[in-house]
């Protein structure tokens, strides 16, 4: 395994600050623990909109300078999770962010949206021949909200896990590897239901408040198969290490997309929402590693090494 943990778990995303936001405790506990933690993400983030007034003129109308600017923003995000393994799929600039769904920048040359999924599953099979992850992480079909690149992001690495495994396919890429359990990032609707009860209750310094509605992949509660937070360790036990504290910096990190503001953040709309200190995930392919109506604590429970 070229001396790989023995536990090793692989993200796909679709732009800078995707990670952080759902991920960020997830990623920092098991880096921490260990285990081998990849990144992939598909674009820079070329399309994003500049929150601080003294960056504008990176904005894609401007200067068109943001992508470089969040590969950055990035590579702070991951030194605060512990993370050292990140990648754009194919290479930094290979696909370009597609802007919101109908945008005409869904069309333009390199943008994400317009890839052959195929093709692009291609540069991710290395990837999981290379790492041979139990553990992928990334979108429902729809992308969490509809954005076309988390779509995009969905296709490609649902494609990607299942081209990986067949020996049959690309064998110049590596040995074929199945990866053992596949997530989708979730979060229930009690929860966001009880962050948003919070935030009109404390207030935050924001012009406004989002609604449930703004926040990606709420799902009902009993499709929640997995969650993680500061008081999972990798026995189960109550660890309490500051795995959300290491989110927070992360988000952070990425200054031109997200405003924080103690236990809320806020994007370009600048409309408060809760930061959200677990995290939570649908098993959507593999064997569940905890009894039939709870929620497994550790996503390699069940996984063979």
């Amino acid at each position: 395994m070229n001396g790989l943990p023995a536990r090793r778990l692989l993200l796909v995303h679709a732009h800078p600050d995707d990670e952080s936001i759902n991920n960020g405790v997830t990623m920092a506990k098991y880096a921490a623990e260990g285990a081998h933690v990849a990144l992939v993400t598909c674009t820079l983030g070329e399309e994003g909109e500049v929150i601080p007034a003294d960056l504008a003129h990176l904005a894609p109308d401007r200067d068109d300078t943001l992508g470089p600017f969040r590969v950055g923003e990035l590579a702070a995000a991951m030194k605060e999770l512990g993370v050292t393994d990140h990648r754009f799929l194919g290479g930094a600039g290979r696909y370009r962010d597609s802007g919101m769904m109908g945008a005409p920048q869904n069309t333009r040359p390199g943008a994400f949206w317009s890839a052959d999924p195929d093709e692009a599953a291609g540069y991710l099979v290395e990837v999981i021949r290379e790492l041979r992850p139990q553990v992928l992480v990334t979108y429902d079909p729809d992308g969490g909200y509809g954005h076309p690149d988390h779509i995009q992001a969905h296709r490609v690495a649902t494609r990607a896990a299942e081209l990986a495994a067949d020996p049959a396919w690309r064998p110049d890429l590596g040995p074929a590897h199945a990866v053992a359990k596949l997530y989708w990032n979730r979060v229930p609707r009690s929860v966001v239901d009880e962050g948003f009860a919070r935030l009109r209750a404390t207030g935050a310094s924001f012009p406004g408040v989002a609604g449930p509605q703004d926040v990606p992949g709420v799902v009902d509660d009993e499709r929640i198969t997995a969650e993680i937070g500061d008081d999972d360790d990798d026995t189960g036990g109550g660890g309490g290490r500051p795995w959300a504290a290491a989110k927070a910096a992360a988000m952070r990190a990425h200054v031109t997309q997200i405003a924080l503001d103690g236990p809320f953040f806020a994007l370009s709309n600048d409309l408060a929402q809760p930061l959200f200190v677990r995290e939570y995930y649908e098993l959507a392919a593999g064997e569940p590693g905890a009894p039939a109506g709870t929620r497994e604590r550790d996503l390699f429970a069940g996984v063979r090494a």
